[in-house]
């Protein structure tokens, strides 16, 4: 049998399936077609609403000459990407300061009319006169992994539905004005690596989440309100990019890995040593720690880091000598030493023929006549009064301390007995005194020697002068921050002198009102309970005619909260000293006789309030004309009395000489 014509109509039947069929094909093809024609023509449509809400900017008038969107030509202000038909990456960049939006501009509808996009991984609105709270709707954005709102006008916190975006890899949020608390679910962002918030408004300590971004390679936090100690971010072995500048951090170094490129800690509160591990960063090339009140010996080991190529240490208290055979490392561009307290020679190696090196070392103590050198004895001052141990003294400190540990256990028993002894003793003499003698008031028996009415008087005195009397605001504890802002960090444009007891500086309070600053240098190891009896009768010292205590500041030693230092902070009177106004050579400043006889007077009752105003009195004050001031009212205040706290600094003074 043959089996053509059986070939031939398989053949036939096929050609007409095939002639049936296409017409489905070439309408499936037609459908795409159509359907990408429309996809295409729904993401114009979103584009060009976008290009209304942003007020028609030139950056965008490029849109309007092309049909084919995904072909645009890129530039710096504008540029869309796609994938399979679809915008995946949006980049439109205004121009510099640009102005807010109009009035009638809504974030919330701008944002709804963006996330018809949704294929976006990449969003980029730089600079465009955004303004309003950042809606939370910009999640549906879900396949986001980069965004980017710099220099717009966004306000309000960072909202939570961002938490959502587990591919968010970029949150670049600078030049805004958000606020409030730094959210704490930042943490949810497991492949976040960038996270620059800078130049805002946030207010708040760091909180420890931070440290769980283990992607993270870029923190920005400069320019906020941010406060407190820096999380520990030793684990975070992916950062190179560390930004904290002007925030009010510290006062501790902060924790950080080994792989950091750039650390930026200026224009804050630290006030701890440089930590040695520092110098094993081998991959750091830009560190900038001025402006704060770093202290310690400045580490020389920087200078020679592989990677360094700037280095700005200035505005500090570092201390130590330099030398001339320092090394340096070559690619070094840029170093900035000034406002320190160094000494000794400056390296060579920062004085090469380099053109492109910058090295600047002003105000120390260093062996130059260039650039505005203190004398030595400057520097040596100022270290003293920055009250760092030596290391021989912490380990002297130590040694005692074991040995009075040591016979502490000792003694303690003995204490106790001899304690239970006079006890027993002194209730036995109580007792046969007042089978003798008639009993006395309560007040008499406390006064030892003082009437009753001159202790009620003194009693009254204290109390009123405690409760803010004579205009002056009330006694109290300053922190130690508070003195630090009050005289610029201690500036030396602000040191009044320094004279037997201590060095004085002039300070300005947030409230506009000017104090004097006392600072005394405490040797030895007290606490400051020791120094209670003194600050006691030191707040008693408000009178019309002294130079009246405002407050006080302890700082401790971080160890073994032992005093370090403690600040005096007393009203300041700036109309000069009695002796300027009755001089001769003054003929403009120059007292009435009725002027001279109030200020004595006034000397008088003030040199009374000392002696019987306050118990224990105050004696001995040695007064000099020099020591007795002149208000705006030309009223006299003893300025300089003799308390027996800053006698007691003279004398370990001597013993120390």
């Amino acid at each position: 049998m043959s089996l053509a014509p059986a070939a031939d109509s398989a053949e036939t039947a096929m050609a007409k399936v095939s002639l049936c069929s296409m017409p489905l094909v070439l309408a499936i093809i037609l459908l795409s077609a159509t359907h990408s024609e429309q996809h295409q023509s729904s993401q114009a449509q979103t584009l060009l609403r976008i290009i209304r809400f942003l007020n028609f900017p030139t950056v965008l008038d490029s849109w309007n000459n092309y049909k084919d969107l995904c072909n645009i030509e890129a530039n710096s202000s504008l540029a869309v990407v796609c994938y399979e038909e679809n915008i995946t990456q949006l980049h439109i960049t205004g121009e510099k300061d640009a102005p807010l939006l109009p009035r009638n501009f809504s974030i919330d509808s701008f944002i709804t009319t963006l996330v018809k996009l949704p294929s976006l991984k990449v969003l980029t609105l730089v600079s465009l006169g955004l303004w309003g709270p950042l809606p939370g709707k910009i999640v549906r954005l879900s396949s986001l992994e980069i965004l980017n709102l710099t220099s717009n006008f966004l306000y309000g916190a960072i909202p939570l539905e961002l938490s959502s975006l587990t591919t968010l890899q970029t949150l670049i949020l600078d030049d805004n004005m958000f606020s409030g608390p730094l959210p704490d679910w930042l943490s949810s962002l497991p492949v976040l690596a960038v996270l620059s918030l800078k130049k805002n408004l946030f207010n708040s300590s760091l909180p420890n989440s931070l440290s769980d971004l283990e992607n993270l390679r870029v923190l920005g936090l400069s320019h906020n309100h941010f406060y407190g100690e820096v999380p520990d971010f030793s684990r975070l072995t992916n950062l190179q990019v560390l930004e904290l500048e002007n925030n009010a951090f510290g006062p501790q170094f902060p924790k950080l890995g080994k792989k950091l490129v750039t650390l930026v800690l200026s224009k804050n509160k630290f006030r701890s040593a440089i930590p040695a591990e520092i110098s094993s960063y081998y991959q750091l090339e830009r560190l900038d720690v001025s402006s704060n009140m770093f202290v310690g010996p400045f580490p020389p080991s920087l200078l020679s880091l592989p990677s360094m190529t700037y280095l700005n240490f200035s505005g500090n208290k570092f201390t130590g000598m330099l030398f001339e055979n320092m090394s340096c490392n070559a690619e070094l561009r840029a170093v900035d030493l000034s406002s320190n307290l160094l000494t000794g020679s400056l390296p060579k190696c920062l004085l090469s023929d380099s053109k492109d090196r910058v090295v600047l070392y002003a105000r120390n103590c260093l062996d130059t006549r260039n650039q505005n050198q203190h004398p030595f004895p400057f520097c040596r001052n100022e270290a003293l009064a920055v009250g760092i141990i030596p290391e021989r003294s912490k380990r002297k400190q130590a040694s005692k301390a074991a040995l009075a540990l040591g016979l502490i256990g000792a003694i303690c028993g003995g204490v106790v007995l001899v304690g239970l002894i006079y006890f027993i003793h002194r209730r036995m003499n109580t007792n046969k005194t007042m089978k003798k003698s008639p009993p006395r008031s309560i007040t008499e028996n406390a006064s030892s020697g003082y009437t009753s009415k001159l202790l009620s008087d003194a009693r009254y005195v204290s109390q009123t002068m405690k409760m803010g009397a004579l205009g002056l605001p009330g006694y109290r504890t300053f922190s130690f921050e508070e003195l630090e802002e009050a005289t610029q960090n201690f500036d030396t444009c602000t040191f009044m002198g320094e004279g037997s007891h201590g060095q004085m500086y002039r300070g300005q309070l947030k409230d506009g009102s000017f104090v004097a600053i006392r600072c005394l240098k405490i040797k030895g190891s007290h606490s400051t309970q020791n120094f209670m009896h003194h600050i006691e009768l030191i707040m008693k010292l408000r009178h019309r005619h002294l130079v009246s205590a405002l407050g006080h500041c302890f700082e401790c030693y971080l160890d073994d909260a032992s005093v370090s230092r403690i600040f005096l902070v007393f009203e300041y009177v700036l109309n000069g000293t009695l002796r300027s106004w009755i001089s001769e050579g003054h003929p403009r400043r120059s007292l009435t006789w009725t002027q001279r006889i109030a200020a004595a007077i006034g000397i008088g009752k003030g040199i009374q309030f000392l002696h019987t105003g306050i118990i224990p009195g105050i004696y001995s004050n040695n007064l000099k004309i020099t020591d007795i001031l002149l208000d705006q009212n030309l009223v006299a205040k003893i300025s300089s009395y003799n308390l027996p706290i800053l006698e007691e600094s003279m004398e370990q003074v001597r013993r120390k000489l």
